[in-house]
């Protein structure tokens, strides 16, 4: 009797601990974390080194010689001044969503050298030297995380020196310099491949405005006028670069 007693007690025991635990509420899982992308921010200021080389294309008209003005005026030809190039650049971005807007001042020291025989002088060379290049342009780009690609316009500099050469002797026998303003359109794509430092490579296309100058001799009588040229000057560059950046730290997006 004290056996069956027992036993149907532990059965009731049981079975009271299993309705129980029906009633319980299942238990809640956590839900597994996000995964987190890094994004790269271009925002800040930048200032690097850039190297490379370019070609400009000259053409010279001549419009008077020796005080006297040339009817119809005669044209001397066309040559590519090319030649490499060395500077820096310094900057300041800032990105919106993924879209990039700056502003940025080039500065290069150039050896861009061409040279053609006149077609109006004969026995005479017209050499045209590049010495210094500058750009101040304003960018607008794109960017994907730590890639960016960037159209570029606005100012350009040129420091130009133009010679007038005996072609038989290599002497020359006039010349004129002068710092030439115009207008600059072009593209660039750079990477980040730390926080702060970033490599690219950049294009610029110059439109030199026309410009006429006055040439002096080289030789006796020393300065005297010898010709007027009206010149015409496109250059075109490609540099490689190398930026460090302040600012614009890489952060994380849920």
């Amino acid at each position: 009797m004290k056996t069956t007693l027992l036993a149907v007690v532990s059965l009731v025991a049981v079975g009271t601990a299993l309705a129980h635990a029906a009633d319980l509420p299942a238990r809640a899982y956590g839900k597994a974390p996000a995964m987190v992308a890094a994004i790269h921010d271009w925002s800040g200021f930048y200032v690097g080194l850039n190297g490379g080389g370019g070609s400009s294309h000259t053409c010279w008209t001549n419009t008077n010689s020796l005080g006297a003005a040339t009817v119809p005026n005669a044209s001397e030809g066309c040559h590519n001044a090319t030649g490499g190039l060395v500077g820096g650049q310094i900057g300041y971005r800032l990105q919106s969503a993924a879209w990039i807007f700056g502003l940025e001042a080039q500065g290069d020291w150039s050896s861009l050298k061409g040279s053609n025989t006149s077609t109006f002088v004969p026995g005479a060379t017209n050499q045209t030297r590049i010495n210094a290049l500058g750009l101040f342009t304003g960018q607008v780009g794109y960017a994907w995380n730590n890639a960016l690609w960037y159209l570029k316009g606005g100012t350009a500099v040129a420091n130009d020196k133009f010679s007038g050469i005996t072609t038989a002797t290599g002497v020359g026998f006039d010349q004129a310099s002068g710092t030439r303003w115009g207008g600059v359109v072009g593209t660039g794509v750079e990477l980040s491949f730390a926080q702060n430092w970033s490599v690219g490579a950049d294009y610029s296309h110059l439109f030199m405005a026309d410009r006429s100058l006055t040439f002096t001799t080289t030789a006796a009588p020393l300065g005297a006028p010898s010709r007027v040229d009206a010149i015409r000057q496109d250059v075109d560059i490609g540099t490689v670069r190398v930026n460090y950046r302040w600012g614009g730290p890489v952060i994380a997006r849920h």
